[in-house]
């Protein structure tokens, strides 16, 4: 899955004489934490919900309610944006994305082509990924599995389901720094009924179940 797949392209941007009372109002009616800041086709920063508070007045402040709207409708957005932006393109894959994001503490990135912004992928797009890879809305039955680094364990698991014809609804895989020797498989098989499977997990000496949740019918 690329970042093109799962962008948003109602693209909400300003330039960067925007002012920041004028910037706080487009935000509130679009429902929107963050937008690039264009000029002239170019893109020249970006200005975040949370640049926003950082830059207004606390409220400690002296200033009265004229002044501090005063101070709001003159200060421009190109004082106070993030000048040096971190972009991906429409072909960069959505888990490399999501770690631009974790490494910058970001929670959202223009998307450029042909330097045109032509995006935004966001935390919420990448959440909304990772509930479809769990599979999370298929209901069935959730198994995660420990197994051993080695090559062919995962058919072990794929021939057990595949003997009961049982589908694989999704599969993922974890890691745990402290057990480097072990991937921990979350796979969501269809069935409601998996006791049988387990059973046959149970035989096969690399195959440890850790955890067993299955959906309410219906779910």
């Amino acid at each position: 899955m690329l970042v093109k797949d799962r962008m948003s392209t109602n693209l909400i941007s300003i330039p960067s004489s925007t002012t920041i009372l004028e910037a706080q109002k487009i935000m509130k009616d679009n429902d929107v934490r963050r937008l690039p800041v264009i000029d002239q086709n170019r893109l020249v920063g970006i200005i975040t919900y949370n640049d926003l508070l950082e830059a207004s007045p606390s409220k400690a402040t002296t200033l009265s309610r004229f002044e501090l709207t005063y101070l709001l409708a003159k200060t421009k957005i190109a004082e106070i944006m993030k000048k040096k932006v971190i972009t991906v393109t429409p072909e960069t894959p959505i888990e490399e994305a999501a770690l631009i994001m974790k490494k910058n503490e970001i929670g959202g990135l223009p998307v450029v082509e042909d330097t045109q912004v032509v995006g935004m992928i966001t935390e919420s797009d990448i959440f909304e990924v990772l509930v479809e890879t769990l599979g999370v809305e298929e209901g069935g039955t959730r198994l995660t599995l420990e197994l051993p680094q080695k090559p062919g364990i995962l058919f072990e698991v794929t021939r057990v389901l595949r003997d009961y014809q049982v589908n694989i609804l999704s599969l993922a895989t974890f890691y745990d720094l402290e057990k480097p020797e072990y991937r921990y498989v979350v796979v969501r098989i269809g069935t409601n009924q998996p006791d049988p499977i387990l059973e046959d997990f149970s035989k096969v000496a690399d195959i440890s179940v850790k955890h067993v949740w299955v959906s309410p019918e219906g779910g």
